[in-house]
């Protein structure tokens, strides 16, 4: 989050960050001091040199780049993954004159016209964009064209894949700032442990002595743990809680959509204004509940994960995990969107033995079988007694589809393949464009002289005239004019900078060299599915974790930070430490009764084609959406979800004692 005066806790050492940076640190933020870590990164970045920042969450970690971003010779491109947290900054930094633009999917086409052409003129000192842009073809041209300084990758846990929250697009990020000649990265994050921190100091080749780590500890925050023996209890328990404290704002995070609307109507019916948040309302809807709550003093949001990233509110008095959350990373970091005014803020976990089977369902269903593992491998690299081929393009989206697997599934098998040096990425790129003349050919061509000219209306020639768009196969193009993709591309989108052309691109595809051949197919298919079963084993340990945190019986505090890595004394006012106890959240293991059962007969009896295999009704019946599912619109039927409650692998096996094949 960007820092404001008002948030800020002085530093007592003396800034040490060359003259011109404390000048601008003056006279741009206001600021005369640095907090804790601060100075040690921007120095090192002003140095030359690349560095890893693990602040906790509020502790200003922006700063570390919008400062050497005014100082340094070039562009500062920022690496978000979320929209509104881009908006949130570039608000902030233009409000102080700074140069600052994102480009994202929600630009008009004036407005992407106005940030490539401030940046090809050098106006621009920051650049937001997510992760995915680094996929795109036109994107990485331009930075090739401009002279970038600095790339600040947030969220950057989600480069590896032993992290809690790996992100397949991140990993292409660390090896494009190598060909790009990129020459100093600042990797930032709130929730890397030791392990993590490494990956990430790895990937972008930045030097031990260069990871600065302030610590985790948050002293306003006062954390509790509060086992519950069902959810009526843990109801109960929450309203108690919230009526109890004066009226605040404050966030309760659950699990499931569904669970998001009934305790926020539960809430409500106990005078409390609260309102549910989640990925099913719309983005609209989504906005107005943000927007309200970030305006309001008295507001509750219970919400699903999806809330919270991005969210700069410094008075949020109280986060409540209703549902235990799938990790303590997560847990960290949800947290952490509290008390940063740096006032007293109420930390409470309710712990209720049923949401482990909850949380370790979705573990389950979201690893593939070894069936879909080895048909995945033979669509991308050909079955293993066909023709060897050099070169593939493959689409995310159809992969998915094809093997119903989710889009993670799918680039994180990939990712796989590359780590293995199976596959060579090459980039993404489009199979087609289209685009919209806004000016005569007469008029466009006249500009060029007669070879250019003739090079464009060749391409124009290649183009089928739609009602309104022209569309273009650019592989087709490129081949039947014997000219290089590359050259064709950049034709198009110098002409839609000019403003003589709409272009848009679609069928977005990846393109990877096949590196090596790989004579033991079975071999790699057994390590792909070592690994996701490790994923999925790592997932587990740490539901297990959280569940020893809700458990404890000594400092909740200090049983957080070692997890983290950070080891310090009983912090003296957590529920613990107050003469609270833990209780563990042990439960005889829910059966499998008739009921249960006549729930899974109905549905196979029902025949859906997205639900042909037992792991697929399982994964429908515990709660987890698949693309198969998710196109015939199975998310609505009464029976989705419904066995929540029961574990996986009971479900799975009467589907398969049923005749569905796994």
């Amino acid at each position: 989050m960007s820092s404001t005066a008002e948030d800020r806790t002085l530093d007592s050492t003396t800034l040490n960050i060359p003259d011109q940076a404390a000048e601008v640190l003056k006279s741009t933020f206001g600021f005369t001091s640095l907090r804790a870590g601060q100075g040690e990164v921007i120095r090192c970045l002003l140095a030359g040199r690349s560095s890893l920042a693990v602040f906790p969450t509020g502790s200003g970690k922006s700063l570390c780049y919008q400062l050497p971003a005014l100082v340094l010779d070039g562009l500062t491109v920022v690496v978000s993954p979320l929209i509104a947290l881009m908006k949130g900054q570039i608000d902030f930094l233009q409000s102080k004159g700074i140069a600052a633009a994102r480009l994202d999917s929600s630009l008009t086409r004036d407005e992407n016209l106005q940030v490539f052409d401030d940046l090809h003129a050098g106006r621009t000192q920051l650049l937001y964009v997510s992760p995915e842009r680094f996929g795109n073809e036109r994107f990485l041209k331009l930075l090739e064209q401009v002279n970038v300084a600095l790339l600040a990758v947030d969220e950057a846990h989600c480069i590896s894949q032993w992290g809690h929250n790996f992100r397949p697009d991140y990993l292409r990020i660390a090896s494009l700032a190598s060909k790009l000649s990129i020459p100093r990265v600042l990797a930032l994050t709130a929730t890397a442990t030791p392990e993590v921190s490494v990956d990430i100091a790895e990937a972008f080749s930045i030097d031990e002595g260069d990871v600065v780590q302030t610590g985790f500890y948050r002293p306003n925050l006062h954390l509790h743990a509060t086992p519950c023996k069902d959810d009526h209890e843990r109801r109960q328990r929450l309203v108690e809680r919230i009526k109890s404290r004066p009226v605040e704002p404050a966030i309760v995070y659950v699990t499931l959509q569904r669970t998001a609307e009934q305790v926020a109507e539960t809430l409500m019916a106990a005078g409390i204004k609260a309102k549910a948040y989640h990925a099913g309302l719309g983005t609209e809807r989504r906005a107005a509940i943000q927007d309200e709550f970030m305006a309001a003093g008295d507001q509750v949001i219970v919400a699903t994960i999806a809330f919270g990233m991005g969210i700069d509110k410094a008075n949020i008095r109280a986060v409540y995990h209703y549902n235990l959350p799938k990790g303590l990373e997560s847990y960290m970091q949800e947290i952490g969107r509290a008390g940063r005014d740096g006032l007293s803020a109420h930390c409470e976990l309710f712990g209720c033995a049923d949401d482990v089977i909850t949380l370790e369902n979705f573990s389950y269903g979201d690893t593939p079988t070894r069936t879909a593992v080895a048909n995945l491998v033979d669509e991308v690299l050909g079955p293993a007694d066909a023709p060897h081929t050099d070169y593939v393009e493959v689409s995310h989206y159809e992969l998915s589809h094809h093997h119903d697997v989710r889009d993670l599934v799918v680039r994180t098998l990939l990712t796989y393949l590359e780590l293995e040096n199976v596959l060579r990425p090459t980039g993404a790129l489009f199979t087609q464009y289209r685009f919209k003349p806004l000016r005569s050919s007469a008029e466009i061509l006249a500009r060029f002289d007669d070879a250019r000219a003739s090079f464009i209306a060749n391409v124009f020639k290649q183009s089928k005239r739609g009602r309104t768009w022209l569309t273009i196969d650019v592989a087709q193009a490129s081949k039947t004019l014997g000219e290089p993709r590359d050259r064709i591309i950049a034709a198009l989108d110098y002409l839609d900078q000019r403003g003589d052309l709409t272009l848009e691109s679609t069928g977005i595809r990846h393109g990877y060299h096949i590196a090596k051949q790989v004579a033991d197919r079975q071999g790699l298919v057994d390590l792909l599915v070592e690994r996701f079963s490790s994923r999925e084993q790592d997932d587990l340990e740490r539901i297990q974790h959280v569940v020893t945190l809700a458990e404890a019986d000594e400092c909740l505090t200090q049983t957080l930070l070692a997890y983290f890595g950070e080891h310090r004394s009983s912090c003296g006012h957590c529920d613990r430490c107050l003469g609270g106890k833990g209780r563990p959240l042990v439960a005889a293991p829910p059966e499998l009764v008739a009921s249960d059962r006549k729930v899974i007969e109905q549905i196979v009896a029902e025949r859906h084609e997205a639900l042909a295999t037992a792991r697929q009704t399982t994964r429908f019946l515990c709660g987890v959406t698949s693309p198969a599912a998710s196109r015939a619109k199975l998310r609505g039927h009464p029976s989705f979800g419904k066995l929540t409650h029961l574990p996986f692998g009971d479900v799975l096996a009467v589907c398969e004692e049923l005749g569905l094949a796994d």
